[in-house]
């Protein structure tokens, strides 16, 4: 119940502070109407009105959660949960790409930290263009990567997984340096002792060392190859994906479709780092560094 309650505190918190932002962005349009129809509005007239507009500035949370309702669950009660109109078909095209984009960034930032721990010449030259990569904008390289990519025929999943890639190698990189490099000076004296080689200290002690490390890092790839992959669904011009649903909304002022898409973005990304926690626990606790 302690645990419960500060975060309930906070999400009613959220919940008051996000109707209060819809009453007081969405009132402007409400008076409009209401000065052209030659009325005025009471206070609860003005309220309701704001919270039941078509297109309103910031949908309020009842409007955003119909919205979900309707794209999801009464699409799976219809028997369509994966019609185009669905919020779980476009679910699962992002989530293909953010997939496919955080293995492959994974992979990439792994080998690129065992490189640079293990080989002084990639830590002076490597390591410097992983951190400078970090400061291009990706709304800025996202269509670069499109255009190349498209160039030598290679188009839909991959190269919206590449972008997911981008941006998920580089805290896999820190993680696993940090976390390669965390045995002490006494354990790789020890290691030494024991007439290990460098295969031996890699596998038995400098790589279980780095497993706090490298799924806190996972944590942060994961969010970030969701983000990269609704980035990469922009430039595009996507007709599936939750990066072409806040598109399509931003370009016929649905603000009601932007916002579900943003929820469900964030609920997938929350399912998805929860899942790494979940697997953190049980291969720590394996190990002995978890109970």
């Amino acid at each position: 119940m302690r645990n419960v309650l500060p975060v309930l505190t906070v999400v009613i918190a959220i919940f008051v502070l996000w109707y209060a932002g819809a009453v007081a962005l969405n009132a402007a349009w409400a008076h409009d109407k209401a000065k052209r129809a030659g009325v005025e509005l009471t206070t609860s007239e003005l309220i309701a009105d704001t919270m039941s507009q078509k297109k309103p500035k910031l949908p309020p949370p009842h409007q955003v959660g119909a919205e979900i309702w309707k794209t999801t669950g009464a699409m799976v009660i219809k028997g369509k949960a994966f019609s185009k109109r669905s919020l779980l078909y476009h679910t699962g095209i992002t989530l293909s790409s953010t997939l496919l984009g955080f293995a492959m960034g994974t992979a990439l930032g792994i080998a690129l930290a065992v490189g640079i721990v293990y080989n002084r010449t990639m830590d002076m030259s490597v390591m410097p263009w992983v951190i400078a990569s970090q400061t291009i904008p990706i709304l800025a390289i996202a269509p670069m990567i499109i255009v190349v990519l498209n160039a030598v025929g290679i188009s839909g999943l991959l190269p919206k997984a590449v972008i997911s890639m981008y941006l998920s190698f580089f805290p896999v990189v820190v993680g696993m340096v940090k976390g390669l490099r965390s045995p002490d000076h006494m354990q790789l004296d020890q290691m030494k002792t024991w007439n290990a080689n460098s295969n031996q200290e890699f596998w038995k002690l400098r790589l279980p060392s780095s497993m706090p490390y490298l799924f806190t890092s996972l944590k942060i790839a994961m969010a970030a190859s969701l983000v990269g992959a609704i980035v990469g669904e922009l430039p595009t011009g996507a007709v599936a994906g939750l990066g072409a649903r806040l598109l399509g909304g931003s370009y016929y002022g649905q603000t009601i479709q932007i916002w579900s898409a943003l929820l469900v973005a964030a609920a997938l990304a929350a399912g998805l780092v929860g899942l790494i926690g979940l697997f953190q626990k049980i291969v720590l606790k394996r190990m002995g560094m978890a109970r």
